[in-house]
């Protein structure tokens, strides 16, 4: 005698007829969900609020900057000064490369 099934009521359905629910995208969701909350909250650093901000790429994506907390414009790096410890920007702290700094001279080894 074959047991009665809830699911069983003679006709055989096709995948395609049910909703899938998928590991992956259940997955996939859940990473950008983490994602985004990171990158939307602030970062704290020596007490200063550094805020992240969003540029979109040209495949639809985006791309992730910090906000400089001098000058408000978006940079890939920021830098703490060695004297004063402030937070910012290579420009907004005057810094330069030591490339370009002794650009033509012999520089002595450290």
């Amino acid at each position: 005698m074959k047991s009665y099934n809830p699911n069983d009521s003679g006709k055989k359905f096709l995948v395609d007829e049910c909703q899938k629910i998928s590991i992956t995208t259940y997955i996939r969701q859940a990473k950008a969900k983490l994602k985004n909350a990171l990158l939307m909250s602030t970062l704290e650093m020596d007490s200063k609020a550094i805020e992240l901000t969003p540029s979109k790429t040209s495949f639809h994506g985006e791309r992730y900057w910090f906000k400089c907390p001098k000058c408000s414009k978006r940079a890939g790096t920021l830098f703490v000064h060695p004297l004063n410890h402030e937070i910012g920007c290579r420009k907004c702290l005057n810094l330069e490369y030591r490339s370009r700094r002794y650009k033509g001279m012999i520089e002595e080894s450290f």
